[in-house]
């Protein structure tokens, strides 16, 4: 009888920026977001289960909509966070203040939640299974490879 692994966890898996499939091989070469040379580097497939990352062409320009997300609720966060701790008043600059701090925050935050909004994005597209290794990979209509094969081949 086969020894049954535990299931990874779910926010776990995200957080660490693993792949959705089988939540353990990683989604990107390079486990620093602020090397910005390299900030977007990502295998084509995952090395543990071989799941593709992009399941059709243009498929990560829906991660804008993530990032933005995202950064709304930092914004609210680090508000909420100001509000607390500092306070808000009409009579003094403390608003600006505020802005600015969360202009920077945004700034240094951006190569991780632009990140996190792919690693987000493809969550939604691709579900955890546990048999992994005998089932087959989750895909769209057509390959991203195959798509530019195709239309070369149409141009000629």
């Amino acid at each position: 009888m086969a020894k049954e692994t535990s299931k990874p966890n779910y926010f776990w898996s995200i957080l660490t920026m693993k792949c959705p499939r089988c939540r353990r091989g990683p989604m990107f070469n390079n486990k620093n977001p602020w090397n910005l040379k390299k900030v977007f580097d990502m295998p084509e497939k995952c090395p543990e289960c071989s799941q593709p990352y992009e399941l059709e062409v243009g498929f990560w320009y829906g991660t804008g909509y993530v990032s933005y997300a995202l950064s709304v609720a930092l914004s609210v966060a680090s508000f909420v966070a100001w509000y607390v701790l500092i306070g808000m008043s009409t009579s003094d600059n403390r608003f600006f203040w505020w802005l600015g701090l969360n202009i920077i925050l945004l700034i240094v935050m951006q190569p991780w939640l632009m990140r996190i909004s792919r690693v987000i994005y493809l969550y939604f597209f691709v579900r955890y299974d546990p048999h992994y290794k005998e089932t087959k990979v989750s895909t769209f209509d057509y390959e991203t490879g195959s798509y530019y094969k195709d239309n070369k081949q149409q141009d000629q």
